[in-house]
């Protein structure tokens, strides 16, 4: 069975769901999720709520649930967070899929949310199974390229084991950082999660959980997507930010 899929482009129905037309909305109903997060409310109840409140459907309500966080969780990722003149000499460690996907889907033209935390986070789905399509190895090379230009000193690349062909995309990282010159690691991990930051590294996610737990994080797929693909479809999701703008 091919290993391949085309790209991560736009669900059919998001041009619709994510127009220009329907962002007061969106960002609102981030908002209110925030706030009901921000007081200790339950998230699936709280999405609820909010969804129902929005006449949100379901492809709009993951949006805005991958976009709200707490004022507690934006202040802690902002204490956390370093700036992108800051990358020069640091070890970085990656998470490989998070990274990679958000990519993909910005080179596709697929939706791209600009979050509370002013993280960007995909649509995408994996299902269990990462399927490498057209704009991966673009997506790795901008990463490279990226890192080389910010001179970080070496990347350790976190993949998830249990996601079918991970080993494919372990290899490829392997074969392109040989190819380029660059001072990558690629490792398999039962659950990168969880080791992901560990004794005080520094992270490469958009993960909310990776992030809340890591001492240090940088925001990369944000800095690669605004530097260099510049005609990517980003949704900004919430009005409220309080993270800077590096």
């Amino acid at each position: 069975m091919s290993t391949r899929q085309h790209n991560r482009g736009p669900h059919p129905a998001d041009k619709l769901l994510f127009s220009q037309d329907q962002w007061p909305v969106l960002q609102e109903a981030v908002d209110h999720l925030s706030w009901l997060l921000t007081r200790g409310y339950a998230p699936p109840s709280s999405l609820k709520l909010v969804g129902d409140r929005f006449s949100l459907v379901a492809r709009q309500r993951i949006a805005i649930m991958r976009s709200a966080c707490s004022d507690q969780a934006v202040q802690n990722r902002t204490e956390k967070a370093i700036r992108v003149d800051e990358l020069s000499g640091c070890s970085l460690e990656i998470d490989a899929l998070n990274l990679l996907i958000t990519l993909e889907s910005a080179l596709s033209a697929g939706v791209v949310l600009r979050a509370r935390d002013e993280t960007y986070r995909d649509m995408a789905s994996i299902h269990g199974s990462y399927r490498r399509v057209d704009q991966t190895r673009q997506a790795i090379q901008l990463t490279g390229d990226f890192f080389h230009r910010h001179h970080v000193e070496s990347v350790l690349w976190r993949i998830d084991r249990p996601v079918s062909n991970s080993g494919r995309l372990r290899a490829m990282l392997s074969d392109l950082a040989t190819e380029f010159g660059w001072n990558w690691e690629a490792r398999l991990d039962d659950d990168p999660d969880r080791v992901l930051g560990g004794e005080h590294g520094l992270v490469v996610s958009a993960d909310a959980l990776v992030l809340d737990r890591a001492d240090r994080w940088a925001n990369a797929a944000r800095w690669i997507i605004d530097e260099r693909i510049p005609r990517a479809w980003i949704v900004p999701m919430s009005l409220s930010s309080r993270m800077r703008d590096d």
